[in-house]
């Protein structure tokens, strides 16, 4: 049975898979991403999932940039032990196989794409909401990859040029308001008291239940959103939005204000006219993505 083997590479699990051409997954594991030593990690689940199974013909690899695809380099911000790391080739040293990568992010994108909520969009935008956000460009089945492989960086687009700084040393961009972490943080500073852990999932639990602060966070954080798929939209026309991430789990504390947020926001047609959707494949998305680019490339 032909096959490929699918990794993706966060900055804490690592998963692999083998996929068929239909992208149905036949065999898969995880492991939690170690501060040190990820390769020997990375090598030990490849060796794991591939065992004993059918032989792959080539590898996908999906992993937090910024990336460098010339070089096959990778240098994760949340994984300060890998800095212009050549993955691509040492993927390709561990497996004997060809090797093809691209952003986390982006995989997500061309996984829901091709088996999720996008499936068929001509024009797709999907964008990871977690500790970070993440955003991929699909068009004609084709991911826009960029230059040097990092299109798609929407969490720092400015939707603000006189707002908060970044972590990222920018001004203004769309993570600073709308991520997990700093929607909890914002939240905190303007009064709110959660019962448990101040974090995201219980901030979503809070808004549900009508705390006016949650409430107002997700407000603050869904109309940077807004800002950014409307710009997005603007600049590229794409017709359909797909979301997915941790935060994507709050559902219509998310989805809802998002949806009144781009009908204040939005003014040409084409822009008011962009479908948004929440992820169908969750975490198995970025997976179907990076077997995807390694069907597409072998």
């Amino acid at each position: 049975m032909n096959c490929v083997l699918a990794i993706d590479i966060g900055g804490t699990k690592l998963a692999a898979a083998l996929v068929d051409g239909s992208g149905s997954v036949l065999r898969s594991g995880t492991r939690p991403t170690p501060q040190q030593d990820v390769i020997d990690a990375l090598a030990g689940l490849i060796a794991e999932v591939t065992a004993d199974g059918p032989a792959p013909v080539a590898v996908g690899i999906g992993c937090a940039g910024p990336l460098d695809l010339a070089l096959g380099t990778v240098s994760p911000v949340n994984m300060p032990s890998w800095r212009g790391f050549p993955l691509r080739d040492r993927v390709r040293e561990l497996t004997g196989l060809p090797a093809v990568l691209a952003g986390d992010a982006q995989v997500f994108a061309l996984g829901e794409h091709w088996l999720g909520a996008g499936r068929g969009s001509a024009a797709l935008l999907g964008i990871v909401v977690s500790t970070g956000i993440g955003g991929g460009l699909v068009f004609d089945g084709v991911p826009l990859l960029g230059p040097n492989g990092n299109a798609g960086h929407v969490g720092h687009m400015c939707v603000d040029p006189y707002g908060e700084t970044c972590e990222c040393g920018g001004r203004g961009c769309v993570e600073r308001y709308a991520s997990g972490p700093n929607l909890a943080r914002w939240a905190g500073e303007n009064g709110w008291q959660p019962s448990g852990t101040p974090d995201a999932r219980a901030l979503a639990r809070d808004a549900k239940a009508g705390d006016a602060v949650a409430v107002a966070a997700f407000e603050r954080g869904t109309r940077a959103l807004a800002a950014m798929i409307a710009s997005t939209a603007a600049a590229t026309e794409v017709t359909d939005v797909v979301i997915g991430g941790g935060v994507s789990a709050a559902g219509p504390v998310l989805f809802g204000p998002l949806a009144k947020a781009l009908d204040e926001i939005g003014g040409l047609a084409f822009v008011r006219a962009v479908r948004v959707h929440p992820s169908t494949l969750g975490v198995q998305a970025s997976l179907a993505g990076a077997a995807k680019l390694a069907w597409d490339h072998s």
